[in-house]
C-alpha cells in the first residue's frame, strides 16, 4: 500500500510573467469555459528543482554536452586537442549498449540527466585510460581506408560498465522527480513527485504592457526612445497542486528512511517557497501561498483542482479570500465523499486569523506546517510503506 502527501497552494501573483509561452505571453489553458493564466509543471519544478539542490549542495545536470565537456576538462588538463576530443566522443560510444548518438558539435542526441560530479568521474575515468585512447587514435589515424577507418572509430575503447555506471549515477532531485532515459538500460528513475500545472482561479487575459528605453547619450536637440517594445504580462491568484509518493521515494532510496525523511522535508519547503524567475527584474513577483494545506494519504492521491472549475467570483473586490473558501467548501466535500477513508492526517497554513474548520491542525507558519506530515508519513505503521 502506497502512501502519500498532497499539497495544495492557494497565491496571488501580481503583475508578473512567470511562464510565456514561443511567443513571449503568458501561458493560458480554458477551463470551466473560462480562460486562466497557466504555470507548467516543467516552470515551477525546475525552481523546486534548484532550490533542493543548493541546500544539498548537490547538483544534477540535464545537457546534451557530456563529451564536449569531457573534451573541455581534458585540454584543460594539457592533453592535446585531437586526443582530447577523441575521448569526449568515446564517452558517448561507450555508453549504453551499443552507444549515444551524437550530433555536429559533439553534443548526444538525447539530454542526459546526471550528477553533476559525472563529469570529473568521466574525465578521470579517460585519463586512467588514456594509453588505450591513444593506442585506438593511432589505430584509427593509420587505417588503409575508408570503410577500416569507420569501423576502429565505431569500437568503444572505455569500460562500458564504468561509464554506464556514471551516466546512470543519482542525486536527491533525480530520485525525487525521476528520470528518463531509455538508451541507458537501468537508468530509468520513476519520479516520486507529481507536479501539476498551476491554474487561476478565476478567469484571466494576458494583459499588454507598452515600454520605451531613453538613449542616454541622445544629442539635445533630439527627443525621444532608444527602444519601444510591447511585452504581455498577468496577475492573478492560482491553485497550485502536488503530491509526493512517499512508497517510490522509498524504493528510490533503497529504504533509507532518513534520507528520505531529509528530501521529504526540503521539497515540502521548497514547493512553498519556490517561484518561477521569468521577468523577475523588472516584475520582481515574489509572493508567498496565502493557504497551503496537506493531507497524508494511504489510498491515492487527491486534487482539488475541480474545485474552481467555475470561475472564482471575487469577495471585497478579490479573489484571495473567495479561493480560501471555495477551497474550503470542496475539502469539505471530498471528506463527505470518502468517509474520510485513506487520509491519515490534514492540516493547513493561512495568512487568516480566523480558523478554517474542515482543513485539519491549524499551523502557525510554514516551518510548522512542513513538519507535520512528514512526521506523519514517517511514523506511519510498516505495512503503509
Amino acid at each position: 500500500m502506497a502512501l502519500y502527501i498532497d499539497l495544495h497552494v492557494l497565491q496571488s501573483v501580481p503583475f508578473a510573467n512567470l511562464n510565456r509561452d514561443d511567443l513571449g505571453t503568458p501561458k493560458t489553458v480554458r477551463y470551466g469555459n473560462a480562460d486562466r493564466i497557466r504555470v507548467s509543471s516543467q516552470s515551477w519544478k525546475r525552481e523546486i528543482r534548484h532550490e533542493v539542490e543548493e541546500r544539498l549542495n548537490e547538483y544534477a545536470k540535464r545537457t546534451r554536452l557530456v563529451p564536449v565537456k569531457v573534451r573541455q576538462a581534458l585540454e584543460e588538463a594539457g592533453w592535446p586537442k585531437e586526443l582530447a576530443q577523441f575521448a569526449g566522443e568515446q564517452v558517448a560510444r561507450s555508453a549504453g549498449k551499443d552507444g549515444l548518438k551524437t550530433e555536429e558539435g559533439g553534443k548526444t542526441s538525447v539530454l542526459l540527466y546526471l550528477p553533476q560530479s559525472g563529469i570529473s568521474e568521466l574525465t578521470a575515468l579517460c585519463q586512467e585510460h588514456r594509453q588505450a585512447l591513444e593506442t585506438a587514435a593511432n589505430k584509427i589515424a593509420s587505417a588503409k581506408d575508408a570503410k577500416a577507418r569507420t569501423k576502429a572509430a565505431s569500437e568503444a575503447v572505455l569500460p562500458k560498465d564504468l561509464v554506464n555506471a556514471v551516466l546512470k549515477g543519482r542525486t536527491a532531485t533525480i530520485d525525487l522527480f525521476g528520470r528518463m532515459l531509455a538508451e541507458l538500460p537501468g537508468g530509468k528513475v520513476d519520479g516520486a513527485v507529481q507536479v501539476a500545472h498551476a491554474f487561476t482561479v478565476h478567469g484571466a487575459d494576458p494583459q499588454r504592457d507598452f515600454f520605451t528605453a531613453v538613449d542616454d547619450w541622445l544629442p539635445d536637440d533630439e527627443t525621444g526612445s532608444g527602444h519601444m517594445q510591447t511585452g504581455e504580462f498577468s496577475t492573478g491568484t492560482f491553485y497550485r497542486y502536488a503530491t509526493l509518493n512517499v512508497t517510490d521515494l522509498l524504493k528510490n532510496l533503497d529504504q533509507d528512511r532518513a534520507r528520505a525523511k531529509e528530501l521529504v522535508t526540503l521539497f515540502i519547503d521548497a514547493y512553498l517557497m519556490s517561484i518561477p524567475q521569468a521577468k523577475k527584474n523588472s516584475t520582481a513577483p515574489h509572493t508567498l501561498p496565502d493557504l497551503a494545506y496537506y493531507a497524508v494519504r494511504d489510498r491515492r492521491p487527491i486534487s482539488f483542482a475541480a474545485a474552481f472549475e467555475q470561475p472564482v467570483r471575487p469577495l471585497a473586490g478579490g479573489f484571495s479570500e473567495a479561493a480560501r473558501q471555495e477551497l474550503l467548501t470542496y475539502a469539505s466535500a471530498v471528506q463527505r465523499l470518502t468517509g474520510g477513508h485513506g487520509r491519515l492526517t490534514h492540516g493547513y497554513v493561512s495568512i487568516d486569523d480566523k480558523p478554517l474548520e474542515g482543513l485539519g491542525a491549524r499551523h502557525e507558519s510554514f516551518d510548522d506546517f512542513t513538519g507535520a506530515p512528514v512526521t506523519t508519513a514517517f511514523e506511519a505503521p510498516e505495512g503503509a510503506q
